[in-house]
């Protein structure tokens, strides 16, 4: 089989052995990958990262302890806790000091042929759901994680710093949550998309200061942060969505003197993601720029770093 590989930068597709299946896990054959930021990072060199890379996908199962797994489309959460340490027993398995992390952390990614993941970690993709919908499940359900960590007013206004896919996401989400969503960008193809869903659309040129009481940092760059702080009212809350590779510059005298809560956010749980996409209420073909088979991945891996370009998805054989 082929699969894609990433080291010092540079992005190939190496011929592979097939994996094998352990006990309790499923052998998924992928039919879809979507390249978001996160692989991006891990190019150019986020968490030392060597090796493949992938965590948004869609798969059919072919070989799997329980039985009525196999054949079935499916999506898989992408954090392998331990079961046992005191984060598993409290429920917390995403961060389960020895997880590993599909595609980002000692377990090898979804962008080759066939991957193997733990059948406690699949979900079943619905029917009505197109697979180049289902792609998105797991940035959905990060969108969907600001909503369980921080209780907002219904109604409420919220800024969404960062007009990216992860960003375009986590505006429509807020919006069919009943949250007055503004959106942040610097392209206009792009907050068109959010115009489509109902979100007013902001450019970025400049930015009002201390304007709202929830910001939503997703901006994938080094100063989304300290521009999400200047938006932010006095004991406002900022959420903060963006990895980025290397350090990221931070002026703690106004987030202190203005008693700001920083919320780091991360993974969040696929049922309320896959509950929403049976909606039909997302804005999903206009965030799909290109398709690429999987052995045209450098190609895929350019194409998603161009301007202006949003979701890369990469098509199994």
């Amino acid at each position: 089989m082929i699969g894609v590989h990433l080291e010092a930068g540079a992005v190939t597709v190496r011929k592979m052995a097939a994996p094998r299946r352990p006990k309790g896990s499923a052998l998924i054959r992928l039919i879809c990958g979507g390249i978001c930021n996160t692989d991006i990072e891990l190019l150019r060199g986020y968490y030392g990262f060597k090796g493949t890379p992938g965590h948004e996908f869609v798969g059919e199962v072919v070989e799997s302890d329980d039985p009525g797994w196999v054949g079935r489309r499916v999506v898989g959460e992408i954090n392998l806790p331990c079961g046992h340490c005191e984060w598993c027993k409290r429920g917390l398995g995403r961060h389960c000091p020895r997880r590993t992390v599909l595609g980002i952390v000692r377990h090898p990614g979804a962008f080759r042929e066939l991957l193997t993941l733990p059948e406690a970690n699949l979900r079943a993709v619905p029917a009505k759901v197109k697979t180049e919908h289902a792609v998105f499940t797991e940035p959905i359900a990060a969108a969907c994680e600001i909503l369980d960590q921080v209780k907002i007013p219904r109604g409420e206004k919220v800024a969404v710093l960062g007009d990216g896919k992860l960003g375009l996401l986590i505006g429509q989400t807020l919006r069919f949550s009943g949250l007055e969503v503004h959106q942040y960008g610097r392209h206009k193809e792009k907050l068109r998309v959010a115009e489509a869903a109902g979100i007013e659309a902001r450019f970025s040129n400049k930015l009002p200061a201390a304007a709202y009481d929830y910001v939503v940092e997703a901006t994938g760059s080094s100063e989304g942060l300290m521009q999400a702080v200047g938006m932010t009212r006095p004991r406002g809350t900022i959420v903060m969505k963006s990895t980025v590779h290397g350090t990221v510059p931070l002026d703690a005298a106004p987030v202190i003197v203005n008693e700001i809560t920083l919320v780091g956010s991360r993974c969040g749980r696929f049922e309320p993601a896959l509950k929403l996409l049976q909606t039909g209420k997302l804005q999903l073909d206009q965030m799909i720029s290109e398709e690429c088979p999987l052995a045209d991945a450098p190609r895929a891996f350019a194409r998603a770093q161009e301007r202006g370009v949003l979701k890369v998805l990469l098509r199994g054989s």
